[in-house]
């Protein structure tokens, strides 16, 4: 009984800002694992990765033969072609960039384990210096969302989100680039290492594309 008492207690004392906040975060970690699930499964299925959307209201691949249209491996997540949700918990299109060599469907030129990747994870240290998460150019594929200030994202129907004047930083790096992308802890300091930031950022690890198609015979 008091264990109840203290838990209720302390769900009272949360400010409910707070809480919706956290809900929102814990709600869009949960899609971009269900999103991360389907980007395997599409290439279970097809042994490539899919490419970008057509565009902000067009959630199927923009693919042109067998090859992304005009290179293009950066934009939104192609949510209608993997079946998802298109949006986080703030109503932000997901942003998705893709390893070029891992969306060729030409049955002769499908990716292998030695197919070069290009896609690199950083943090920031406890000096505030950005430094590696994963191994340089190892990662197949990246999905970000923008998190609740919603810098650099788009809305439904194509809207941008506000966007600070001479806006820089980490996430500026993750709304704008599409080899580097930057995790870390979200906080709300401007004058933080990086900016303010509480973008929330899924990858696929090259061992478990590799070791669920290795399993599934779709891969050496």
């Amino acid at each position: 009984m008091i264990l109840l008492i203290t838990l209720l207690l302390g769900s009272i004392l949360v400010p409910l800002g707070t809480q919706v906040d956290q809900r929102r975060i814990s709600e869009t970690e949960s899609r971009l694992e269900q999103i991360k699930e389907a980007l395997i499964g599409f290439a279970l299925a097809n042994s490539y990765l899919p490419c970008p959307a057509k565009s902000a209201t067009d959630g199927t691949e923009d693919r042109t033969g067998t090859a992304c249209t005009s290179g293009n491996r950066a934009g939104f997540l192609p949510w209608v072609t993997l079946g998802v949700t298109p949006s986080d918990s703030w109503d932000n299109l997901y942003r998705y960039s893709v390893s070029a060599n891992y969306t060729n469907s030409d049955p002769l030129n499908l990716f292998t384990l030695i197919s070069t990747r290009d896609i690199t994870i950083r943090t920031r240290d406890l000096s505030g210096s950005l430094v590696n998460l994963s191994n340089a150019n190892e990662i197949p594929a990246v999905v970000v969302s923008f998190g609740k200030n919603g810098y650099g994202a788009t809305g439904p129907g194509g809207i941008a989100r506000f966007s600070p004047t001479g806006w820089a930083g980490d996430e500026h790096t993750n709304a704008t680039g599409s080899t580097t992308f930057i995790w870390r802890t979200s906080t709300e300091n401007t004058g933080a290492a990086g900016g303010e930031f509480d973008d929330v950022v899924a990858w696929i690890p090259p061992a478990i594309l590799f070791s669920r198609m290795v399993a599934a015979g779709r891969l050496p």
